[in-house]
């Protein structure tokens, strides 16, 4: 029997790097096997990771020294950063160069580099659309990423660019309906019509692999994915139909969305207004008959909600 090639999954315990990881441990076929890199070896995650066939093991990439380990003998890995862990640009990038110099000094073959568009292509920081974030940024974690991409062809890593976006799975947390004052829940996004490109975690997952799975063919390349480019509109009514709740979008000014003041709201606010105003380029980007390709079992939105309406349901009630 071949023994497997060891993919190093950063953020295995969360939701990208979870998404995949679960997919080559659903693949009995599949050649590799996974190192599950977690700052938390004995958490639930990471407990169940193991239970599923991974090898877990402790690093830190706010920590340099820890990550050698982490790499050695891999052939590949899946890197991922969290801005929303810290909001710090500058960090990310820290974490992301770390990254880069591990792979590139343990001679990882392949790397996928979880990555976003630099919005200041569309949106300058000199555009008066939008305030400028963390002195120099007009979406920090979009731009943090796409600055960090240099350092992964300066480390010599090869690399596959994989540039994701918003995550249906933010419909259970941090993006979910929120009641408005008469009782009904509401999308409350600033996004006017504007469609919204969306996926689900574990096709990011399965499309990574797959990207693996080519093996040279799409090294330096930059593939950018989505389920599904849907208006909010849309996504209230297949809301609605799949949860059998009523739920509204109510659109707000990119404006009136950073004065929600949570934390997070100017850098979300920013976000969605990229979104919005760069609609276009964004999803022309995404073409997803390309991404149905790599990942033939590609999940529209209504075929996500229908997998997760008890979960909705429960996390809405």
């Amino acid at each position: 029997m071949t023994e497997k090639k060891i993919i190093t999954v950063f953020g295995a315990t969360g939701q990208q790097g979870g998404g995949f990881a679960r997919a080559v441990l659903a693949d009995e076929s599949s050649a590799f096997t996974v190192r599950a890199v977690t700052r938390h070896p004995d958490s639930d995650h990471a407990r169940e990771l193991a239970r599923l066939g991974a090898q877990v093991v402790q690093a830190d990439m706010d920590d340099p020294a820890t990550l050698g380990a982490a790499f050695e003998g891999a052939y590949g890995a899946y890197l991922v950063t969290n801005f929303w862990e810290h909001m710090s640009a500058e960090r990310e990038k820290t974490q992301a160069l770390a990254l880069a110099n591990a792979a590139g000094h343990a001679g990882v073959q392949h790397a996928i580099w979880s990555t976003l568009e630099d919005t200041r292509a569309c949106i300058p920081v000199d555009d008066p659309r939008m305030p400028v974030l963390q002195g120099s940024y007009s979406v920090p974690h979009f731009d943090a990423k796409a600055e960090a991409d240099q350092f992964f062809t300066d480390a010599g890593v090869p690399t596959t660019f994989l540039r994701t976006t918003f995550y249906w799975e933010n419909l259970l947390g941090a993006f979910s309906p929120q009641r408005g004052e008469d009782g009904t829940l509401q999308l409350v996004f600033p996004m006017g019509t504007s469609r919204l490109s969306g996926i689900a975690v574990d096709d990011i997952g399965r499309t990574a692999l797959a990207l693996l799975e080519r093996g040279t063919d799409l090294i330096a390349a930059t593939v950018s994915i989505a389920g599904e480019h849907l208006p909010l509109a849309d996504m209230a009514a297949a809301l609605t139909e799949a949860v059998g709740v009523p739920v509204q979008y109510r659109p707000l000014t990119p404006d009136a969305f950073r004065a929600l003041g949570f934390p997070g709201a100017d850098e979300a606010g920013n976000m969605f207004q990229f979104y919005a105003d760069c609609e276009d380029r964004f999803t022309t980007a995404r073409d997803l008959d390309a991404v149905r390709e790599l990942n033939p079992q590609l999940q529209s939105f209504g075929t996500w909600l229908t997998a997760h309406a008890d979960e909705l349901r429960a996390a809405w009630s």
